[in-house]
């Protein structure tokens, strides 16, 4: 029983952004604890390698990936039509595809905004909803949203951005209680700076690492593992009784003072 609590043998989670950074690291968290994934991201033929490399490394496991943008309402469906098709049951879900433009405030276009809430919100709210009847078969099942400290406090990230992040959290919450009484827990994890491609750009600037360094007590940057690990405890058994909790990793970061 002990042993059970801390595994995800026989279960099944959709990842999306599945082929790089955080996604890529859930990917292989979760395939670590016994679970098989199926995974999502839109460049097919990039996505295919990561899934050809896990399989190598997971043998045992069921690794199928699907390319599709989660942010565009067609190709929602047409995943939603693929896990219809294989018949398989999914147990967990992880909304990490996001993105990003770092700007000023009044440099986005009203385009723009719309895109980044598309990607980072919508689709968020949309997969979510359509999983719901997958997950309600089973007993205890869980999605995971990737926010952000962005979304907790102020950042030099972009508002739309941090606006975005902070409506996951929100709804983060308000799907916790709407949905325990399905069996579904709603959790959300918020990274600070990871070393991801995306962030690399913005690491790359010493003046700025150093001022990242600066502020986040651990005196370093995060790994995507590390992000992956807190996603995976709250998948797991062992975390039943955790829901509507947005757990920060960032070495410290929200901690910090003066």
């Amino acid at each position: 029983m002990f042993a059970e609590r801390w595994r995800l043998s026989q279960q099944t989670a959709l990842v999306t952004g599945a082929s790089r950074g955080i996604g890529l690291a859930c990917v292989r968290e979760l395939l670590g604890f016994g679970a098989d994934v199926l995974m999502v991201a839109r460049d097919e033929s990039y996505l295919e390698a990561c899934r050809s490399e896990l399989e190598e490394e997971f043998p045992h496991a069921s690794i199928r990936a699907f390319a599709a943008d989660v942010a565009d309402t067609e190709q929602r469906l047409e995943l939603i039509d693929w896990i219809a098709d294989l018949g398989c049951p999914v147990h967990l879900l992880i909304n990490n595809a996001g993105g990003n433009q770092r700007k000023a405030a009044l440099d986005y276009s009203d385009d723009e905004v719309r895109a980044l809430f598309e990607t980072n919100v919508y689709s968020v709210f949309a997969l979510s909803r359509l999983l719901h009847p997958w997950l309600i078969k089973h007993p205890a099942t869980a999605i995971v949203n990737i926010a952000s400290v962005s979304g907790l406090t102020h950042v030099r990230t972009g508002a739309p951005y941090g606006m975005s992040k902070a409506a996951v959290a929100q709804l983060t919450r308000n799907l916790a209680c709407e949905w325990a009484r399905d069996g579904i827990r709603v959790n959300a994890v918020a990274p600070w700076y990871i070393r991801t491609q995306r962030s690399e750009v913005a690491l790359a600037n010493d003046a700025y690492l150093e001022e990242v360094l600066e502020r986040t007590p651990m005196a370093r940057v995060g790994e995507p593992e590390e992000v992956a690990s807190a996603v995976a405890f709250l998948c797991l058994p062992a975390s039943s009784y955790i829901t509507g909790e947005c757990i920060a990793v960032d070495g410290g970061f929200l901690r910090y003072g003066f």
